[in-house]
């Protein structure tokens, strides 16, 4: 397994290595150093390499400037990220080593534009790991961080903030000690805000080889209340190697009150460049000089009321010790004071050597499963896969790696699609390591040779295809398990048929290439199918028909029922007809049942290229009957928006009346309010407003989108279905109805809508207007709200419209009406304007109620609440950790009225 992986990596890092031998787990890259520039050494001993094996996007550019020669040499080039958000580097690492990450910025007017600041943010994968401001003063920033490595690869990102372009000059990993920093977990990062050594006398800066690590120690500033103190010989000092290991060199001085009388020693801030947050950690070093009298004092950092954070303490004498703590300190102001205080036995005043001050970052998102990551990225080194695989390959979520999808509760990967990415080669062993991959699609490449035998029998996949490559599959079909779904197309025609680029792309590709005949061609293999049944008066033959207009066609009898349809259903449509036979096949024999509505019963299957579907069968106690079942598929051919559930085809086979639609693996917007059929899980605010700002956006297209506008008629929260990510699509079309003319403005139903959703001014008209879908869409708002279900039998209040309106008329506490499960975890405006929209869409008047519109813009405005709230709550838990963001969360946090 891992002899791949080691492999690829030394032929790939092979100059790194070298130096990592020496220069104990060193990585220096020259950001925007050629290629083929073989590496340097500078003035330190240490050796730089080109960033190009290390990061696949941006631009190599140098500073503008006349005295360029001067600078150093790691200083003179740059790599800048013009395009894309985030940007990243991936950095060899060992999974649960501690390392210090160090960037180093020098803007040098690059760009032209003379920038007085850039800003933007450093990312470890998906943590935010410290602010970066650089300017055309002149001066480099140097940020630094120390972490834990989660994975044999540590991605290190620049995220765009709209404050200028990013660039970074210098990027530097230095492998710590296994026990360095204890206050460094997987949990927290820890990015410099300060390190001060105090000697004096010295270049800006001490580094490698004075410290092994190569640590960046800077020289105090002057300050007339501190005197030098210091030893003669410095490396008599025992020094402390298995939590700190600051040298002896650096220990050899130290500062003390400039008045020996005086009995406080106070270490004021210093960086005002950096940004110090809210929470923050102290290491102060010590090494005492004399043994002849005592020197004892107490610590205080930011004069803590509650007293000092240690006591009584007396360094110790020519050796090394640290004073920290593993909780955080909190800062109100952005800034720190450190006071040491002689205690009334102490002989000598309070001293100090070095400190070090860091900003702790908690790490709560989620990271790839590491042997996944190592894996993928083995893939990717392999086949050299360009696409967007950078960062961590799973999060966050926006910025997953294109083909990859996670399960995000084990955080590993189950899919992986490189179709058509120009693989060459054999099927890499590496494929063997994603042991949580469901399904693998490799198909469209030219990949050769033999198949790893432990491929096909990975414990879950379930879907392998490796279609139009040139391997030899003859061992594949004795190995792989009866429940693989194991495809090999290797016909020269289908396989050399243009592909359109991924992202356009669908899942189905026997469906792209069906695409590319000819309409003449369709409509001849109709017309012989029709003879073909016609002739030999087999009923079981599915005839695939188009619908005409006329309402008079739309009650024909089926195929089976031995009578003619007029010649005016001989249409074709795009969707495909499927027999009763395929149905069964499709769906094992009708195995899987998955829903039920007013049609019939839902069924899950796999059509034969594995494209998973629900089939709609109409049941013999429906209600609905070839009227509905035309309507649906008149009204899916002729819509398409990626909020509105799609028709993959239909069968109409006698008695036998099916709809085939694409499968929405989330279940129902109903499911997650009610908790039903697995959902088990509470839709946070921000979901529950992005589904139904979805809904409203499909809702929207069919009542102003089409060209003849569609009234759905039964719009619930049963018929909007998820797919994955939760996206929102609205579903079941078995009772809309279009418009004729664009001067009807409303349509009669004999039947139509679910009790609870139904517009009230139906009951008195029996006329369906879009303000009809409106009320229903309100309804739905308001489930969103409150959790509950449109109807409570036995309640004063009946239906959730009145039941809103009497607890908002009790005190105005929107608390109230929210859903307990959410805890009061959302923004209380966010809450208002939804249900203020919900109000408005259930009006008694129709004419009173806004366009779908309308709502989608209230709901957009609702949802941009939402985020900003969690967007303050992600900075708040950055920066204070287990304070206001808890309190936030607690389920006794009730918002008050507006």
């Amino acid at each position: 397994m891992a002899i791949v992986f080691v492999a690829l990596l030394v032929l790939l890092l092979a100059p790194t290595f070298r130096v990592a031998v020496s220069q104990r787990g060193f990585l220096s890259i020259d950001c925007g150093l050629e290629a083929n520039f073989s590496g340097y050494m500078d003035s330190t001993g240490i050796s730089y390499v080109s960033d190009d094996p290390y990061v696949d996007t941006g631009e190599n550019r140098m500073p503008i400037d006349p005295n360029l020669s001067s600078w150093p040499k790691d200083l003179r080039t740059l790599r800048s990220f013009p395009s894309g958000v985030r940007n990243c580097y991936s950095l060899p690492a060992v999974a649960g080593a501690r390392y210090l990450v160090r960037a180093q910025f020098l803007y040098g007017n690059y760009d032209g534009q003379n920038s007085s600041l850039v800003s933007f943010e450093l990312h470890l994968g998906a943590n935010f790991c410290v602010a970066v401001d650089v300017g055309a003063d002149g001066d480099d920033m140097v940020y630094e961080a120390i972490f834990v490595a989660w994975a044999g690869w540590a991605p290190v990102c620049l995220v765009n903030i709209g404050s200028g372009t990013p660039f970074v000059s210098t990027l530097e990993l230095r492998q710590l000690g296994a026990e360095f920093y204890p206050p460094v977990t997987p949990g927290r990062i820890m990015s410099l805000y300060d390190r001060q050594n105090m000697r004096t006398g010295l270049d800006d800066v001490t580094r490698y080889p004075d410290d092994p690590y190569d640590r960046f120690w800077w020289w105090p500033w002057d300050n007339p209340q501190w005197k030098k103190y210091s030893t003669n010989q410095p490396s008599s000092i025992e020094t402390e190697t298995q939590n700190f290991a600051v040298p002896a060199f650096i220990l050899g001085s130290a500062v003390v009150p400039a008045d020996d009388s005086r009995t406080v020693l106070t270490i004021p801030p210093w960086n005002e460049r950096r940004k110090l947050l809210s929470s923050f950690l102290v290491f102060l070093h010590f090494a005492d000089f004399q043994d002849t009298q005592t020197r004892q004092f107490d610590v205080y950092i930011n004069e803590d009321d509650s007293g000092p954070s240690s006591s009584s303490y007396s360094p110790s004498y020519m050796a090394a010790s640290c004073l920290y703590t593993n909780y955080s300190y909190t800062s109100t102001n952005g800034t720190y004071n450190i006071t040491l205080t002689a205690t009334a036995g102490s002989q000598l005043p309070p001293m100090i050597n070095a400190f070090e001050i860091y900003n702790a970052i908690t790490v709560d998102g989620p990271t790839t499963f590491h042997q996944d990551f190592d894996a993928i990225m083995a893939i990717k080194i392999e086949y050299g896969v360009k696409k967007n695989w950078m960062g961590d390959p799973c999060f966050p979520y926006k910025y997953a790696w294109e083909g990859v999808k996670c399960n995000n509760d084990t955080m590993r990967i189950t899919s992986l699609d490189l179709s058509d990415s120009s693989l060459h080669g054999a099927v890499s062993i590496n494929f063997t390591l994603l042991a949580a991959l469901e399904n693998l699609d490799l198909s469209y490449n030219n990949l050769s040779g033999s198949i790893p035998d432990s491929l096909p029998n990975l414990p879950h996949l379930r879907v392998l295809n490796l279609s139009c490559n040139n391997l030899s599959v003859d061992s594949i079909y004795k190995n792989y398990a009866e429940s693989l779904v194991f495809r090999y197309d290797s016909d020269s025609h289908t396989c050399s048929s243009p592909l359109p680029p991924p992202s356009s792309r669908t899942k189905n590709k026997v469906a792209i290439i069906a695409i590319c005949v000819v309409v003449p061609v369709l409509l001849l293999v109709v017309l012989v199918v029709y003879l073909i049944w016609r002739e030999r008066g087999k009923p079981n033959v599915c005839l695939c028909v188009g619908f005409a207009r006329d309402p008079q066609l739309q009650n024909a009898p089926g195929p089976g029922s031995g009578e003619k349809h007029g010649d005016n259903l001989l249409l074709t449509t795009e969707n495909r007809c499927f027999t009763y036979k395929e149905l069964q096949k499709f769906t094992n024999n009708f195995k899987w049942f998955i829903g039920k509505g007013g049609f019939g019963l839902v069924y899950y299957g796999r059509l034969e290229d594995d494209t998973e579907v629900a089939v709609k069968m109409r049941s013999d106690s429906s209600s609905h009957g070839i009227d509905e079942f035309i309507a649906e598929v008149q009204s899916l051919t002729k819509v398409h928006h990626r909020n509105l559930v799609s028709l993959i085809g239909y069968c109409w086979e006698g008695d036998h009346l099916g709809l085939v639609y694409e499968y929405m693996s989330q279940g129902s917007l109903l499911n997650h309010l009610r908790g039903e059929n697995g959902a088990a899980k509470t839709l946070d605010w921000g979901t529950r407003v992005r589904v139904v700002l979805e809904a409203a956006q499909g809702l929207d297209y069919l009542h102003k989108g089409c060209e003849l506008p569609i009234v759905h008629r039964d719009v619930k929260s049963s018929n909007i279905l998820l797919g994955q990510n939760l996206r929102a699509k609205i579903a079941d079309f078995g009772l809309s109805k279009a418009y004729i003319s664009d001067s009807q403005t409303h349509i009669s139903a004999t039947a139509a809508g679910t009790a609870g959703y139904m517009d009230p001014q139906y009951y008195r008209t029996g006329k369906f207007t879009e303000s009809s879908d409106v009320y229903s869409f309100g309804v739905v708002l308001l489930e969103v709200a409150t959790g509950e279900p449109p109807l409570v039998p036995h309640h004063r209040h009946g239906h959730i419209v009145q039941r809103v309106k009497q607890k908002i008329a009790a005190n105005g506490d929107i608390g109230l009406v929210a859903d307990a499960r959410l805890g009061g975890a959302f923004d209380v405006n966010s809450m208002w304007k939804l249900v203020d929209t919900a109000m408005m869409c259930t009006a008694d008047s129709a004419t009173q109620r806004p366009t779908m519109a309308a709502i989608v813009l209230q709901l957009k405005e609702s949802l941009e609440l939402e985020e900003a709230r969690n967007m303050d709550n992600v900075r708040s838990l950055t920066t204070n950790p287990g304070s206001e963001v808890e309190v936030m969360s607690s389920s006794s946090f009730h918002p008050l009225a507006r």
